[in-house]
């Protein structure tokens, strides 16, 4: 059971965070596929490092599904080569077109159709699909509610007292699509959206892992007194 309190602070950091930013019109790529594609290729990787091997695919004209399919897999590990570890991402982006191309006709609708938790289990089988590139896929492409946890919201969950250290992904996610659950349909999909956006503006220019700027994050009111961080 989640907090009044945790509650509200969740609720209030939405609006300080855009407040302080605007609205971040997440995520950056031009189409449902494109987004699949970064949520996979960002893995472990900054996203500067994504663009560039989208640049790549735009190119070479194979940001389509069954024109990604149809490359050798060298071909298209050279071509996403900046996104690094790119022996391992073309195969895994292989693993999703196999299903979207083999049994989805390469349409991401019929593969985004049915009930979210059937959906989200449906990519989680998927090689190499684990749970934070699932919710990206289904929050950001896909049009479902299903907020996203990743590095940054647990560093500043834990950092503002709102989760322990230990909490688990779906935990938080849980924790997260309860408290902020005020909102219904198209808005609460927006609100989702662009608060993980707000999230990731906050971890990487504020609290960041070493030498926090905790003076100058919007979130600063919400951390507890007694918070304490190594520079």
């Amino acid at each position: 059971m989640i907090s009044r309190a945790v509650k509200t602070d969740l609720r209030r950091a939405y609006k300080l965070m855009r407040a302080r930013t605007g609205h971040q019109h997440w995520w950056p790529g031009e189409t449902p596929f494109e987004i699949c594609v970064g949520a996979i290729l960002t893995q472990n990787t900054a996203w500067t490092n994504v663009e560039r091997a989208i640049a790549n695919l735009k190119t070479a004209r194979v940001l389509e599904a069954a024109e990604m399919f149809a490359l050798p897999e060298a071909k298209l590990a050279e071509l996403i080569r900046p996104a690094g570890y790119f022996n391992v991402k073309a195969r895994r982006l292989r693993s999703f077109l196999r299903v979207l191309v083999g049994e989805f006709s390469g349409d991401l609708k019929k593969l985004f159709a049915g009930e979210t938790s059937v959906v989200r289990e449906r990519l989680l089988a998927v090689n190499g699909i684990g749970p934070e590139t699932a919710d990206s896929m289904l929050l950001y492409a896909g049009g479902h509610g299903s907020f996203v946890i990743d590095a940054y919201t647990k560093r500043i969950f834990q950092r503002h007292g709102w989760c322990g250290a230990e909490v688990k992904y779906d935990k938080l996610k849980s924790l997260c699509e309860s408290a902020l659950n005020q909102k219904t349909g198209v808005a609460r999909l927006d609100y989702w959206q662009d608060y993980h956006a707000q999230l990731v503006m906050v971890g990487k220019h504020h609290c960041r892992t070493r030498e926090p700027r905790c003076d100058e994050c919007p979130l600063k009111r919400l951390l507890p007194r007694t918070a304490k961080f190594s520079a």
